[in-house]
């Protein structure tokens, strides 16, 4: 589909559409999602490869397989950074405004990128510290319930999608000029992290805020999944190849994953 639609549009185009309609669509669905079944439902989503794994592949068509393979080891470890961002923003939230808190949690993930940009760990590296992540995150979470539940009011939705299409443009237009490793980490940035954390945190408090990190903790597997496998497979095989095959296993991934959280909840 994709190589119909660059036959058609100019290139240039077509990635300036995709930057301005992938994540607001996604932010809408996510939105809709958490308003039906809940913030952990909707942060579970947020964290699916739906809007770094387009990224990258725009990477690989203009940078080539093997920048691009480069770029997606960068987004396992990047994941982290990720969660640290939640973790830190959670916490915050408890005590502090919006604008504060999301200051706070800012610093804290371009204090981590960095130290991910300084090392440039190698896959194998950057898979444990990926997987650490994920194992330590729901144990460092604060531990709270809701007092409310998501409201069924939308309007602040244009907003919520015009953040993140003004996101997406300013991290994806400084990605590729930084190199292959901070090309990784922004591919990963909490656009959608920092959009429903916002929102949550003014419309229903600090409480979504956690349940919302604590369902991406669940779906960040299928993500570092996917760019794992797109890291070892794409030195090796065409550009659409390698996202199949790592699509698969990312799906195969997070059946696994929700299996096992749900039998961890179930006892």
């Amino acid at each position: 589909m994709l190589c119909y639609l660059i036959l058609i549009f100019p290139y240039n185009l077509l990635v300036l559409i995709f930057k301005l309609s992938i994540v607001p669509i996604f932010i809408l669905l996510i939105t809709l999602v958490g308003r039906k079944w809940g913030s952990t439902s909707a942060g579970l989503l947020g964290a699916l490869p739906a809007v770094a794994g387009p990224i990258i592949i725009f990477i690989a068509l203009e940078e080539g397989n093997a920048f691009a393979a480069l770029t997606a080891t960068s987004a396992v470890a990047a994941a982290s950074c990720l969660l640290i961002f939640g973790v830190s923003y959670s916490w915050c939230s408890m005590k502090f405004s919006w604008p504060i808190t999301l200051l706070y949690s800012l610093t804290a993930w371009l204090g981590s990128a960095f130290i991910l940009a300084l090392t440039s760990p190698n896959l194998i590296t950057a898979t444990i510290i990926a997987i650490s992540s994920l194992l330590i995150t729901p144990k460092i979470l604060p531990h709270t319930k809701p007092s409310k539940p998501p409201q069924g009011n939308l309007r602040d939705l244009p907003w919520r999608m015009l953040v993140g299409a003004i996101l997406t443009l300013t991290v994806t237009s400084l990605a590729v000029k930084l190199g292959e490793t901070w090309c990784g980490i922004l591919a990963v940035f909490p656009v959608i992290g920092v959009v429903l954390s916002v929102f949550t945190h003014k419309a229903l408090g600090f409480a979504h805020v956690t349940l919302i990190y604590q369902g991406m903790v669940k779906g960040l597997f299928s993500s570092v999944a996917f760019f794992t496998s797109l890291a070892l497979i794409l030195p090796n095989t065409t550009i659409w190849m390698a996202c199949g095959l790592s699509a698969s296993i990312a799906i195969l991934t997070q059946i696994i994953a929700l299996h096992y959280f749900l039998k961890v909840e179930n006892k």
